[in-house]
């Protein structure tokens, strides 16, 4: 699982071909470190189709706004570059989660 950051989310997110699934979370929230091992599976599970990353917005905050990026947990699909499409709260689980990603691959 690729670990995103203020300057490796542009080249890693924005201009990437393909699509990439980042999962917003702070090192505070509960629900978002509960998710994680959800979230590894479905990488594994998705591997070759989906790049799975995931971005600490308490080091990012501003990077996580200008994404609308309002609260957690957020997990936000991306296709070359442009956002198809998000789960937060309480439908970021897994099965919401594959729901977005099988909606649009």
């Amino acid at each position: 699982m690729l670990v995103l950051d203020k300057d490796n989310f542009q080249e890693n997110v924005l201009d990437t071909q393909g699509f990439v699934l980042v999962d917003f979370w702070s090192d505070g929230c509960e629900p978002c470190k509960a998710l994680m091992p959800d979230v590894e599976a479905l990488a594994d599970e998705y591997e070759g189709k989906v790049v799975f990353a995931k971005l600490n917005t308490m080091q990012a905050r501003r990077l996580a706004i200008s994404q609308r990026v309002l609260g957690l947990p957020t997990i936000i699909l991306y296709k070359d570059g442009q956002k198809l499409g998000e789960v937060t709260k309480d439908s970021a689980n897994k099965a919401g989660i594959k729901e977005l990603i099988e909606a649009h691959i």
